[in-house]
């Protein structure tokens, strides 16, 4: 048997070299990751102080706001120093963390993303309906459940990840560990990996995307029947939805369900920078700052720290 030597660290490849180029990632990067952490800290603030937005719809926003941050500073931070010092070096340990943490992060919010259409559609189609449906209980617990499917399902995947043997390269063509990446180095057999991958993409990302699809289908069918005004309402809660749901659907799908045939390391991670960074940062800006009810509450909580003085 030839001689090969066992990985024990990764390397990051994540951009093209240059300082123009590093200097312009991490501007991008950084600012992109401000915007979204003071955003999403706003809408979690405004969601707190306000009792006006002590709904099902704001606690379901708030818990993803929370998720929007926790998923974003998995991977951006590290990247915005990468791309400055150019040291791309990655522990193991630290790899498979991040896996870990961006699995879990992506499954909760798919989970999120479907229990949020699923509000939207009991409030237009079983409006009187709607506060026995989604009481406090059930949003507890659907939470909860979320979460902790989410630990479930992060555990599998990154554990049978971390079983196999990467023996050959360690250079990960990605600005983060990701699975699909790492699979590609491994020196095992991973058929069974990529088989669990497809498989679990399919039920989850599959399932969660026609869940979704039918609730706006329903939605849509029921808005035929209000007036023009109570129309153009529902679409301004409902397409803000989409346009995340989408974005955050299909660059995912692209990423973990692309074959290896057609892979290019510049153009894989762009499209995982739009699902590990477009959603948390468009959440506050189209799903909430635009919405009427959120502005009138941060007039309020500004109002009040203000009187406060």
């Amino acid at each position: 048997m030839a001689n090969f030597t066992m990985v024990t660290e990764f390397l990051l490849l994540s951009f093209p070299d240059g300082w123009n180029m590093r200097v312009f990632y991490f501007t991008v990067f950084t600012v992109t990751y401000l915007g979204t952490m003071l955003g999403n800290l706003l809408i979690i603030t405004v969601t707190t102080a306000d009792q006006n937005l002590h709904t099902p719809m704001y606690f379901f926003l708030r818990n993803l706001s929370i998720l929007d941050m926790c998923y974003i500073s998995i991977t951006v931070p590290n990247a915005c120093v990468n791309s400055l010092t150019g040291n791309q070096v990655i522990s193991v340990g630290g790899c498979a963390t991040q896996i870990f943490l961006v699995i879990f992060c992506a499954y909760v919010e798919m989970l999120f993303l479907s229990i949020m259409a699923w509000d939207r559609y009991v409030a237009i189609c079983q409006p009187l309906q709607y506060p026995i449906i989604m009481n406090p209980q059930f949003c507890v617990r659907m939470t909860l459940a979320s979460l902790l499917s989410g630990l479930v399902y992060a555990v599998v995947h990154t554990g049978n990840t971390f079983l196999l043997s990467f023996c050959q390269s360690n250079v990960v063509h990605q600005f983060f560990c990701d699975l699909p990446s790492l699979l590609r180095l491994s020196c095992s057999d991973t058929t069974s990996n990529m088989v669990l991958l497809l498989v679990s993409a399919v039920v989850v990302c599959g399932g969660c995307f026609t869940f979704i699809t039918m609730s706006y289908i329903c939605i849509f069918s029921a808005m035929l029947k209000f007036s023009t005004r109570e129309t153009g309402k529902a679409f301004s809660t409902c397409i803000p939805h989409i346009l995340v749901v989408s974005v955050f659907f299909i660059s995912g799908t692209g990423v973990y369900l692309r074959p290896s045939a057609t892979y290019d390391t510049l153009q894989n991670i762009i499209v995982s920078a739009f699902y590990t960074m477009v959603p948390p940062f468009l959440n506050p800006l189209i799903y909430s700052l635009r919405n009427k009810q959120v502005k009138e509450a941060v007039r309020r909580v500004k109002q009040l720290f203000s009187g406060k003085r």
